[in-house]
């Protein structure tokens, strides 16, 4: 132990550190010289414990000596002893001869001798005492000599071991200490390169940070801009905020989610198939039920049954009307999920009917309970029913209870779960993920119905089919029924497990609705809501239109510049064509001026035409004016006729542009001319009246058609540059969410590091701490041992 201990601290020194060992942790380097302090420490006190054990051993011997050394004085006095009783006893023995020789002598030589005997005896007999004493002490001392000689013995095997476990302990912690030395040293050398290649990542991070952080900035004042622009907009043209009221916000579209209808569909698919098959089981069941009370325990073929067994397979019979029904009521709600519906609690109408005929059968099934029951104790009541078969008849009587009481149950959760899409107040939405769980509760219960049922009725069918009255009839029967149970066993199984595998999603589905609300208020919102979907989806597929073929590069440079320009002389060229419509209105007005003269000139033409025409008649007529100047009085009063007549002309029609004129012939009043003037010239003012207007109008519609056509090319143009600066702010946002996401795991790998630093420091402290406890327990051991040794 003394050998080793400058080898060991020789070993703990600290060896040539690397060249960045001065940029170490000086708090790792201080616990582990600190450490290795410690461990020098115990070294030492274990060989000083070692050395006073030897010391301990060493008087032991001491003490051992000395009782040989008193045990060799004893043997040797008690061999002296011994020689001197055999000299007595010698002299005793030739006293005794002389005795009886000189027996004769006086009587006062024989008292003398007499005495001199007693006295000898007594000191014989002491020293016999004082010899068997010694022999007796020197027994003992041997005995206890070699009992502590034996304990010494094992005490020293046993403190040899310790020491020789000790040592070993200690050769193994200051290798394993210089290992873990090594190691971190190590450890400290690649920490420090990969700190250096962190500062490194550190120093491009803040320089990226700051770039960042730049266009961060610029960004920040572009929106900020852009948003002050559009809250003026928002504040000047959006009459109110839908989203603020739940009541309005309720009747906005949602987000169109085909994904999730697409799920809420295959899952109602699901839902379907597995109705379909309990819907198969349900009919089996009732039915092959309704056979067996045909056939047992009395043969309807060979006598009659009870009545209560003709009322209940009476009811039986009629258990197609009750279970059908749900599944076309599943088949509806499947069928109303599609995907242009939005499928959440609210709007599911269909659930409502689904329910209903739900509570149907269960009515169906409250009805036919009794009947029942009653079979089965008539059953039960037989005279062949043994004790095992009416065991099973009562538990078939329980599940039966039992299955009714789960349908209950069922229903009543539906039931609310229908409520939302006809009375909203029914439910609360809070309550919806409960009702949800109840359901699937609900369905692992009817699960276990159906188990004990399938357990219980096989155990029965087995019992019957042992009878010696059971019939081929009754066994195929039972059979049947059997296979309908195991059916609904299985499909309530895998509904079960289907609605505990989806309830999770049902859940987070209600949340599914317009944005930034919790969801519909009344059914009649959720109404409006898909008819607005409706509207929104036709107007935008009427707002869809085929794209127009793309204009190439240069030609639409060449068109912006020309549009651009034709902007910018936009008021020059409106007033040109105002100047060119100005013209065109003068130059029709005296169009139609010429057109009304041609047709004056044209009409005064027929008018001389007329004239002349009439003039050339008189002349001719005034030929005879002799012939009949006989009979002038005889036609004077016909002559006055005449005149009157020609008083009044016949008309003429005359057409033009205006429209048909009537007048009179060449007698007619000077004021018809001037009633034509009239006519004329009010017709005049009223033409160029309406073609000013009609030119202004013009005029107009071609200005607002112009300047129409320049502001939807600006539009155009904006847009583009919209969309342009659009992509320039996803890029910059790309950007950023990268560095950002960049800066975020330098970050959490920095913290990794650190963490994983500190756990190993931390694990080298709790190994550090609990080779400490190790060595004062042993340190502890080690003195208890002593001190035992010291007592002993």
């Amino acid at each position: 132990m003394s050998r080793r201990c400058p080898a060991l601290g020789r070993r703990s020194a600290p060896g040539p550190t690397p060249p960045s060992s001065h940029r170490a942790n000086p708090e790792v380097e201080e616990e582990l010289r600190a450490q290795n302090q410690v461990l020098k420490k115990g070294v030492v006190d274990e060989q000083a414990n070692s050395a006073a054990l030897k010391e301990q051993l060493k008087m032991k011997d001491q003490s051992l000596r000395k009782l040989q050394q008193e045990m060799d004085s004893l043997t040797f006095r008690n061999l002296q002893l011994a020689k001197r009783v055999e000299l007595l006893q010698d002299e005793l023995a030739l006293s005794e001869p002389r005795g009886k020789k000189n027996k004769k002598s006086g009587e006062s030589s024989s008292q003398l001798s007499q005495e001199q005997k007693s006295v000898f005896d007594e000191d014989l007999q002491k020293k016999i005492e004082e010899n068997e004493r010694l022999h007796i002490q020197f027994f003992e001392a041997d005995e206890q000599h070699k009992h502590v000689e034996a304990e010494l013995r094992s005490r020293l095997a046993t403190l040899e071991m310790e020491t020789a476990q000790h040592q070993a302990v200690v050769d193994g912690l200051t290798r394993k200490y210089m290992e873990t030395i090594e190691k971190l040293q190590n450890d400290k050398a690649k920490l420090e390169v990969k700190s250096q290649t962190l500062e490194k990542e550190a120093k491009e991070c803040r320089l990226r940070t700051e770039e960042c952080q730049l266009q961060l900035k610029n960004l920040h004042e572009n929106l900020s801009s852009r948003l002050e622009e559009s809250l003026s907009i928002i504040s000047e043209k959006v009459p109110f905020n839908d989203t603020k009221y739940s009541r309005y916000n309720a009747l906005n579209v949602p987000v169109h989610n085909r994904r999730h209808q697409l799920k809420m569909r295959d899952i109602a698919g699901q839902a379907l198939a597995f109705v379909q098959d309990l819907v198969k089981g349900l009919l089996n069941f009732h039915t092959y039920t309704e056979q067996r009370i045909q056939i047992f325990p009395v043969d309807s073929a060979i006598d009659t049954i009870s009545p209560l067994n003709q009322k209940f397979s009476q009811y039986l019979h009629e258990n197609a009307s009750y279970v059908r029904p749900l599944e076309e009521g599943m088949l509806h709600l499947f069928e109303s999920i599609t995907e242009d519906t939005v499928t959440v609690l609210e709007t599911t109408v269909k659930l409502k009917t689904f329910s209903e005929h739900l509570t149907s059968y269960i009515c169906f099934l409250r009805k036919i309970l009794p009947y029942q029951l009653k079979s089965l104790e008539e059953e039960c009541e037989a005279s062949l029913c043994t004790s095992a078969l009416r065991a099973r008849n009562l538990e078939l009587s329980q599940d039966m209870k039992k299955m009714t009481a789960v349908f209950e149950k069922l229903q009543t959760y539906i039931g609310l779960l229908a409520l939302p899409s006809t009375e909203p107040d029914g439910l609360l939405r809070t309550n919806y993920s409960s009702v949800l769980i109840n359901v699937g509760a609900a369905l692992h219960g009817f699960h276990d119905v159906m188990k004990d049922i399938s357990k219980h009725y096989s155990q029965k069918a087995t019992i019957e089919h042992e009878l010696p009255t059971a019939t081929q009839k009754l066994i195929t029967t039972n059979d049947c029924i059997l296979s309908s149970v195991v059916a609904l066993t299985n499909g309530a199984g895998k509904i079960a497990s289907f609605f505990s595998n989806n309830v999770d999603y049902f859940i987070a589905s209600l949340s599914y609705g317009p944005k930034a609300a919790s969801g519909f208020i009344s059914p009649l919102s959720a109404e409006c809501m898909l008819q607005y979907k409706k509207k929104a989806a036709a107007y935008m597929k009427a707002l869809r239109k085929p794209l127009l073929e793309s204009v190439p590069y240069e030609e639409a440079l060449a068109n912006r510049r020309v549009l651009l320009s034709s902007t910018e002389s936009r008021e020059g060229l409106a007033q040109q064509v105002q100047q060119s419509l100005e013209k065109i209105s003068k130059l029709e007005q005296e169009k139609e001026h010429w057109m009304l003269e041609a047709q004056l000139a044209k009409i005064k033409l027929e008018k001389e035409n007329q004239r002349t025409a009439d003039k050339l008649k008189s002349t001719s007529s005034g030929q005879a004016v002799g012939v009949a100047q006989e009979g002038a009085a005889v036609v004077t009063t016909a002559g006055q006729e005449d005149a009157s007549a020609k008083a009044v002309p016949e008309p003429v029609h005359s057409t033009s542009l205006i429209g048909i004129l009537t007048r009179t012939s060449d007698s007619e009043a000077p004021d018809v001319d001037s009633r034509e003037d009239l006519i004329r010239n009010h017709y005049m003012a009223r033409i160029v009246e309406l073609t000013s207007q009609l030119q202004l109008a013009d005029s107009k519609s071609v200005h607002f058609y112009a300047e129409c056509r320049a502001l939807s090319r600006r539009l155009a143009l904006a847009e583009k540059s919209k969309e342009a600066l659009a992509e320039e702010m996803k890029v910059a946002s790309q950007n950023i969410s990268r560095l950002q996401d960049e800066l975020t795991t330098t970050k959490r790998s920095y913290e990794d590091q650190l963490s994983m630093m500190s756990d190993h420091l931390c694990s080298m402290n709790e190994t550090l701490s609990k080779q400490r406890e190790e060595i004062d327990t042993l340190k502890m051991s080690s003195k208890g041992n002593s001190k035992k040794n010291k007592s002993r």
